[in-house]
C-alpha cells in the first residue's frame, strides 16, 4: 500500500479538488475534465505501460487533449486554466529529451494560440486589440520559457544521474577487483606456507622411499622363483613406492620456484594444443569442445608450455565434470589490458562452500585426487602476472576464467 500511494498523490488531490471547488461551473465538462486530469496524473506512475516510451507519449498527448478541451470550454483565451498546459509541457520536458521537449512546447503554444482564431471568438464579447495581443504573446513566451527551463533542468539531472550510475558501476568493478585481489593474496599466502611445508616433507620422504624400494628389489631378487607370494608382495611394494615417489615429485614441483620463460606466443595455438592433448590423451571423455576465439587478440607474452599445462588441466576438470555427450566451450575476449580465457562447462558444478578453497593445495573432492592440479594452475597464472576467477552453480556447470596481460 505504501508503494502504491505516494505523498505527492495527496498534493495532486488537494490541487485538483481546490480547482473543482472554486470552479464557476460555466460548462458541465469542467469538473469531469479536472477529475480526469487528476486521475491520469495520479495513476500515471503506477501503470507500467506509461513507463514505456510509447506509453509516455500517449500519456502526454492525453494530458494535452484534456487540457485543450478544458481551456476551450472555459473561455479559450480568456480562460484562467491556460496554465493547465504546463502539465503536458513539463511532462515532456522531464521525460522526452531536448527534441521531444521542443516539439511539445511548440504544440502546446500552438494549441493555446489557436484560440485566437475567429472560429473560437465571439466578436460581440471579445475583440483582440493591441493589449490582448501583448497578453497572448506574453503567455506564449512564458509557456515556451517554462518548457525550456524544465528541459534544461531535466537534462542536467539526467547527466548527473548518468555520472552517478557510471561511478556506481566503477565502484562495483573496483569492489569486485578488490575482493578478487584479496582472495588472490590469501591464496598466495597459503600457497607460500604450504609450499615450504611440502618441500620439507617431500625431501624427508625421498630418502626412506629410496631405501624401501631398494629393499623391495633386493627381497624380490633373493627369493626363489617358487616363492611367488614373496616376489608378488615385493612387486607391490616397489609399485606403491613409485606411485608415492611420483606424488612427492609433484609436491616438489609445486613448492620450488618456477622458471617462467615468457615470449610472444599465439594464444589460440596454445589453446588448440591443449585441446588436442586432451582429445589424444583422454579419449574416454565423450564431450564436444567448441572454440569461440576473439580474432582481435594477437600474440601475447606467456610461457607457452606452462600455459598449455594450465589450459589442459582446466579442460580435463571440465571434461571430468561434464556428462557424456555434453559440451565444453573455450572462449577468449579482450578485457581492457588483459586477455580473458574462459573454459565453460555444463557439468556437475561446485558447491558454494568449496569455491574459495578449490585453488588451495591438497583440497580436492575427488576420491582419487591429490588436490594440487588447480593449485599449480593458479601458481602458473600468478607467475604470469595474471589472475583467475571462477563461477559455478551445482548441477548447472562452471566457468573458469584466466586473465593474462596483453603486454609486458
Amino acid at each position: 500500500m505504501a508503494r502504491f500511494v505516494r505523498p505527492q498523490d495527496f498534493v495532486w488531490l488537494l490541487l485538483f479538488s481546490t480547482l473543482a471547488y472554486i470552479s464557476t461551473d460555466r460548462d458541465p465538462l469542467e469538473i469531469p475534465l479536472l477529475l480526469a486530469l487528476a486521475t491520469l496524473q495520479i495513476l500515471e506512475p503506477k501503470i507500467a505501460y506509461f513507463s514505456t516510451p510509447i506509453g509516455n507519449v500517449v500519456s502526454i498527448l492525453l494530458k494535452l487533449v484534456m487540457s485543450y478541451i478544458l481551456i476551450g470550454v472555459t473561455g479559450g483565451l480568456t480562460s484562467s486554466y491556460y496554465l493547465i498546459l504546463l502539465l503536458p509541457l513539463v511532462s515532456a520536458g522531464t521525460t522526452l529529451g531536448s527534441l521531444g521537449s521542443i516539439l511539445f512546447t511548440i504544440i502546446c503554444c500552438g494549441a493555446y494560440a489557436s484560440f485566437s482564431h475567429p472560429f473560437f471568438l465571439d466578436p460581440a464579447r471579445f475583440q483582440i486589440g493591441p493589449d490582448e495581443q501583448r497578453e497572448l504573446f506574453l503567455r506564449l513566451i512564458m509557456l515556451a520559457a517554462t518548457g525550456y527551463l524544465t528541459n534544461t533542468l531535466s537534462a542536467s539531472a539526467r547527466e548527473e544521474s548518468r555520472k552517478l550510475k557510471a561511478v556506481a558501476e566503477q565502484l562495483a568493478v573496483a569492489n569486485r577487483n578488490l575482493s578478487e585481489a584479496e582472495a588472490a593474496v590469501r591464496r598466495s599466502e597459503r600457497l607460500a606456507a604450504l609450499g615450504q611445508l611440502s618441500a620439507g616433507v617431500a625431501r624427508e620422504l625421498r630418502n626412506p622411499l629410496g631405501t624401501i624400494k631398494g629393499s623391495a628389489e633386493m627381497l624380490a631378487n633373493s627369493r626363489s622363483t617358487e616363492n611367488e607370494v614373496a616376489r608378488e608382495v615385493a612387486g607391490f611394494i616397489s609399485t606403491e613406492v613409485d606411485r608415492t615417489n611420483l606424488l612427492v615429485s609433484r609436491f616438489l614441483d609445486f613448492a620450488r620456484p618456477m622458471q617462467v620463460r615468457v615470449a610472444s606466443a599465439d594464444l589460440t595455438q596454445v589453446l588448440d594444443k591443449a585441446i588436442a592433448n586432451l582429445e589424444h590423451s583422454s579419449p574416454r571423455y565423450d564431450v564436444s569442445i567448441y572454440r569461440n576465439y576473439a580474432p582481435e587478440i594477437g600474440p601475447i607474452p606467456l610461457d607457452a608450455d606452462l600455459m598449455e599445462r594450465v589450459f589442459f588441466n582446466l579442460l580435463l576438470n571440465a571434461a571430468q565434470a561434464t556428462p557424456p555427450g555434453g559440451t565444453i566451450t573455450v572462449k577468449t575476449r579482450p578485457a581492457e589490458t588483459m586477455a580473458e580465457i574462459s573454459v565453460i562447462d555444463r557439468g556437475s558444478g561446485i558447491a558454494p562452500e568449496h569455491v574459495e578453497n578449490i585453488f588451495n593445495p591438497f583440497f580436492t573432492t575427488k576420491p582419487e585426487g591429490v588436490g594440487l592440479g588447480l593449485a599449480i594452475v593458479s601458481k602458473i597464472v600468478d607467475e604470469h602476472g595474471g589472475k583467475m576467477a571462477v563461477e559455478s552453480e551445482p548441477n548447472k556447470g562452471s566457468i573458469f576464467r584466466v586473465y593474462l596481460p596483453l603486454r609486458k
